[in-house]
């Protein structure tokens, strides 16, 4: 061939969109949906602040195993999340405090077979199955009157939006997330707005007169 017939193609460019991004307020809402004086509400409730306080993904959540929790640790271990990395990722106050009412109350409720490893399980005492979390959060978003699209994903979003808002730094937000590459995690600079404002109002010029 006298010429490469590719060589004026033009690449389209990959076009990526802001995730949305639940504000703090919103998030509340929706952890205090589930009606923790049942069983069923106590597991939902401690599903719910484990993502947001961790960020990991529906199918790692449901994955879990009891003994990758350390509570004296205060970290939960994540074995082969996406990629087939594991990661070991520290768990909040407050989902601590879930995750131990689950464990010591609902767990053992559940259980039907003591070899059973799972840490959540559904009403039958088998692994809990991340399509069924996932369509337990929709109803609790429309309950909550949240009109978004997604599910679990959004626990995820706000936890490092949130996070990066209050000071974290990408790197930490990248090992959390699981993300193989920084570029994935920058994504939240683009939508972690409260800091955005916060530099414009310290230095555009455009202002009210005092």
């Amino acid at each position: 061939m006298l010429y490469d017939p590719a060589s004026a193609l033009v690449l389209p460019r990959p076009v990526t969109s802001l995730p949305v991004v639940l504000s703090v307020a919103e998030i509340e809402r929706l952890l205090s949906q589930p009606d923790t004086s049942t069983a069923n509400g106590i597991r939902t409730r401690t599903m719910l602040e484990l993502l947001y306080s961790t960020g990991m993904r529906r199918a790692e959540l449901c994955r879990l195993d009891e003994a990758n929790l350390a509570f004296s640790r205060a970290t939960v271990f994540i074995r082969q999340g996406k990629g087939g990395k594991d990661r070991l990722l520290p768990v909040g106050e407050r989902a601590l405090l879930w995750l131990r009412r689950y464990v010591d109350t609902v767990r053992a409720q559940l259980l039907r077979d003591i070899q059973e490893p799972a840490l959540f399980l559904s009403d039958t005492g088998e692994r809990y199955r991340p399509s069924n979390l996932g369509e337990r959060v929709k109803h609790l978003l429309k309950q909550a009157g949240i009109q978004v699209t997604g599910s679990c994903h959004l626990l995820r979003h706000a936890m490092a939006t949130h996070m990066l808002e209050n000071g974290a730094d990408l790197r930490s937000i990248q090992a959390m997330l699981g993300h193989a590459d920084l570029g994935t995690t920058e994504i939240y600079t683009h939508v972690s707005i409260r800091q955005l404002q916060q530099v414009h109002a310290d230095t555009h010029p455009a202002k009210l007169p005092s």
